[in-house]
């Protein structure tokens, strides 16, 4: 099959919308469920993602994906208890390839609801059947086991989109698009991130640890699939903070910033203790802890969420808890322009940064990674994606 009619374009006016290929078949085979615009775009760059996260980690991979950025990324590394209750995976079984979806969808889990989740692998019956609990749009993998598709299909009444990636299909060298009736054309970015863009170091701290040099690959092979400018925070082997789609670069990191902040407060004990009633829906639960996580006061509509009112998280616990995020790796699309960018970074326990690095102001963007001791090296890449 060649051509696939969709249910519409970008937003439900947008008909009729379809997607093809000039010569061929289409890559991908639909299993169950009909794709929408931003279904088929989400996957496909999603697939794109994990499939280099794959090869340059040789682990299993995956991405949880929201309007064409991803909201969190990972592989499969092994998750500890306080990981597992703050990504509601306690007792489960989790494969190697479940677990990187728990960690993608458990980095933000705020902008993961509604994802399109995206596997490197085979989805097995234990992502599956995490997947099975949570609020998704539809899913992409190369295979699925038999246990895995059946309990798939019967997700969302019947409707969840699952669908096969062949896993073997290149796309052409040149790619194109329509904006407003012109055709625009370019060579497919086939630029190939591994450790070997980390060799140049300017700043004096030179050394890069084994787990930073595999986060600031899986930062950098995430940014190049996340809408520009961009920013990305990563440990542990996952992404920790995505800041997507900014006009200014500082922004991005402010953004990225906070979100793996409030990756580490959930880890806070005050935060693990949150006094929940049983059997709340785990969406609430995430709103929740959003408010407490933000400071906000929660009024009498919260109060049936907990067996009694929470003691609150003050500046200061914030800050103390924050004191101990150490060992984070920093990505950037393209050059950092100016120091302010470290200084935001600092405050977010980075240690290790990879970066495009050309700015005129590279002298001052150094002399600041130097001030904290930070690595930082210069990969000469650009990765805008638009």
């Amino acid at each position: 099959m060649n051509e696939l009619e969709l249910k519409y374009g970008c937003n439900p006016n947008q008909k009729p919308a379809k997607v093809f290929v000039a010569s061929g078949e289409l890559p991908f085979e639909v299993l169950n469920g009909r794709p929408g615009y931003i279904n088929l775009l989400d996957a496909l760059n999603g697939w794109q993602l994990v499939r280099e996260m794959r090869k340059a980690t040789n682990l299993p991979a995956a991405a949880s994906f929201k309007h064409v950025s991803p909201a969190g990324a990972a592989v499969g590394e092994p998750l500890d208890d306080i990981l597992k209750k703050i990504y509601f995976a306690e007792g489960l079984e989790l494969s190697a390839q479940a677990t990187a979806y728990v960690r993608a969808r458990g980095a933000d889990r705020m902008s993961s609801y509604g994802d399109f989740a995206i596997l490197s692998d085979e989805c097995d019956e234990p992502t599956a059947n995490f997947i099975r609990r949570e609020v998704s749009d539809g899913i992409i993998a190369p295979s699925y086991s038999p246990k895995a598709l059946e309990i798939l299909k019967a997700k969302r009444k019947g409707s969840y989109l699952v669908i096969k990636m062949n896993p073997d299909y290149a796309p052409p060298a040149i790619e194109t698009k329509q904006v407003f009736g012109v055709t625009f054309e370019q060579k497919h970015n086939d630029i190939e991130i591994s450790a070997a863009c980390l060799e140049d170091v300017p700043t004096k701290n030179k050394t890069f640890t084994p787990e930073a040099v595999r986060d600031l690959l899986i930062a950098l092979i995430t940014l190049k699939y996340t809408q520009s400018n961009s920013v990305c925070y990563a440990k542990g082997g996952q992404a920790i903070g995505i800041g997507a789609g900014q006009q200014s670069r500082v922004h991005c990191t402010r953004l990225a910033g906070n979100k793996a902040d409030y990756w580490y407060l959930r880890q806070c004990p005050k935060v693990l203790e949150l006094p929940f009633q049983k059997n709340i829906k785990r969406p609430d639960r995430d709103n929740a802890i959003d408010v407490y996580l933000g400071g906000e006061t929660f009024d009498d509509s919260w109060q049936n969420l907990f067996t009694v009112k929470p003691v609150p998280l003050t500046l200061d616990d914030k800050i103390s808890w924050l004191e101990n995020l150490r060992g984070v790796s920093l990505a950037s699309d393209a050059f950092f322009p100016f120091g302010d960018n470290i200084e935001r970074a600092h405050k977010s326990g980075v240690e290790f940064i990879a970066q495009t690095g050309g700015s005129i102001r590279d002298d001052n963007v150094i002399e600041t990674c130097d001030k904290y001791n930070i690595a930082m090296a210069f990969t000469h890449i650009r990765l805008f994606h638009h």
